[in-house]
């Protein structure tokens, strides 16, 4: 099997370096990952100029892109082959709830929904590396025994990994998705000439995190594992909108 890796933290981040160390004694592993850390980049394209691909020394290869140009590169003519399957992250942090709309990594596994296969998205909820090993492992069981899973075609798993030592993990969960409130203030700051500017600020609390979501599996120890899918209708509003629309004209 030839499994493309991705992430959004950039091609030089350790968990990017963990997730291929895990896969790629069970498939042929090939990494294309951007230059830079597109952390929250979400599901942009780069369409105002060239997209550049260098390979690195360790084979990975770098673009000057976003998380999901990397994979639509992929797995649309850069690679001789098209990958079967990919598999994003590891991420040093959590994409939980409200997070996965802004996720580079979540929209890297997006991108990979082409493939057949369902794509993966793995975060561990921390932005040390200490607890790497357990992340890597997990992703190795997960991504070893994906044939086995029966899913609707273009399904992303969204995997929240806690962090903590292997030992510690109490299991996986299935999970829904909880949700935030709204995000802190942007933080107002001058540059050295006077000139005013925002910093987009932390993600808002949890609003919505009790059992079934992917905020209390990984706060009581377990690993989330949410499905996702692509289709974004609104089905429940069909029919409050077409009465609605009915009266207009």
């Amino acid at each position: 099997m030839h499994i493309l890796i991705a992430n959004d933290d950039g091609v030089y981040a350790p968990g990017l370096a963990a997730l291929h160390d895990a896969l790629s004694g069970d498939a042929r592993c090939t990494v294309v990952a951007p230059i830079r850390d597109m952390s929250g980049a979400s599901s942009s394209l780069t369409l105002d100029r060239p997209l550049h691909p260098v390979t690195m020394p360790n084979g990975f290869i770098g673009i000057d892109g976003s998380p999901t140009d990397c994979v639509h590169l992929g797995i649309n003519g850069l690679l001789d082959e098209p990958p079967d399957m990919v598999v994003s992250g590891i991420n040093l942090g959590a994409n939980l709830g409200d997070d996965v709309l802004y996720s580079g990594t979540v929209a890297a596994a997006i991108e990979g929904r082409f493939t057949g296969r369902p794509a993966f998205a793995f975060s561990l909820l921390s932005r040390d590396p200490d607890n790497l090993p357990a992340a890597a492992h997990i992703a190795r069981l997960l991504v070893r025994n994906h044939a086995d899973l029966e899913v609707p075609a273009r399904t992303v798993l969204s995997v929240n990994i806690p962090n903590l030592p292997l030992e510690r993990i109490r299991g996986l969960q299935l999970t829904r998705l909880g949700h935030r409130q709204r995000a802190k203030p942007p933080v107002q700051q001058a540059n050295p000439r006077g000139k005013l500017g925002y910093w987009i600020s932390a993600a808002g609390d949890v609003e919505e995190g009790g059992p079934g979501t992917d905020f209390h599996a990984v706060m009581q120890g377990y690993v989330s594992i949410t499905p996702l899918q692509l289709d974004r209708t609104f089905h429940e509003a069909f029919q409050g909108l077409d009465s609605w629309l009915g009266g207009l004209m």
